[in-house]
């Protein structure tokens, strides 16, 4: 697991028109070659009648497969562009196709790639995008005389808290960024003089939305939503 990626969380569509020729951008997670696949053979149906689409997707956390195509349009003026704007925006994970209805009026080499790739900065900018995080899930254990320091701790860094739970000691659950952990543990054990008991439970990906801690399968809730509406 890397320590961040940028991804989709909710996809999205943009358009914009030019000379006539409109150019659809639609955005989607996708986590595998196969779901790319499928996806773009939807929108291939949904959008019969469109003269061209084309498409880039990017899967894995370290881009193990990159894949972009002109589907018929001019060597380099639709597939490349595409895939340089999405690159460009740091993305892992995703697929985006942009379908075009020709208008009457080419457009040359300039104008294609300008088009395409206008077109894919419309669809991002309507799109959920969120920085997954590699964290470790964090069990604590103390008493009551050190909680008041270890929330300070957790405070200070923004580290949310999962769950509580409150007996003759104090057990809390906490997501920690893996970057921070080691830190925050010897700060706790500082800070506790020892008696905090800390254990690492597993690594898991988490984001944040609108001050909305996201996690497990909240990651990828809106996927099949909109695999669903593509039918």
């Amino acid at each position: 697991m890397i320590d961040q990626f940028r991804t989709v969380y909710r996809g999205g569509t943009g358009e914009i028109v030019e000379k006539k020729s409109r150019f659809i951008a639609t955005v989607r997670l996708v986590e595998s070659e196969e779901e790319a696949l499928s996806c773009l053979e939807a929108l291939r149906k949904k959008y019969w009648d469109a003269r061209h689409n084309c498409f880039v997707y990017i899967i894995g956390e370290n881009q193990e497969t990159v894949r972009c195509s002109d589907d018929g349009e001019p060597s380099g003026t639709a597939g490349r562009p595409m895939l340089d704007v999405v690159q460009g925006a740091g993305l892992r994970n995703v697929l985006v196709v942009v379908t075009r209805y020709f208008g009457g009026t080419l457009l040359g080499t300039g104008g294609l790639v300008r088009a395409y790739s206008q077109a894919v900065q419309e669809g991002l900018a309507n799109s959920v995008l969120i920085d997954e995080i590699c964290g470790v899930r964090l069990l604590i254990e103390t008493d009551y005389n050190g909680i008041g320091k270890i929330q300070y701790l957790l405070g200070q860094r923004g580290i949310p808290i999962l769950e509580s739970e409150y007996t003759d000691q104090v057990k809390i659950r906490v997501l920690v960024p893996k970057t921070e952990v080691d830190r925050l543990c010897a700060e706790i054990t500082e800070g506790t003089n020892g008696k905090a008991k800390l254990e690492k439970e597993e690594e898991l990906y988490f984001a944040q939305n609108d001050g909305e801690l996201i996690f497990g399968d909240e990651l990828t809730q809106y996927k099949n939503l909109e695999a669903e509406e593509l039918g």
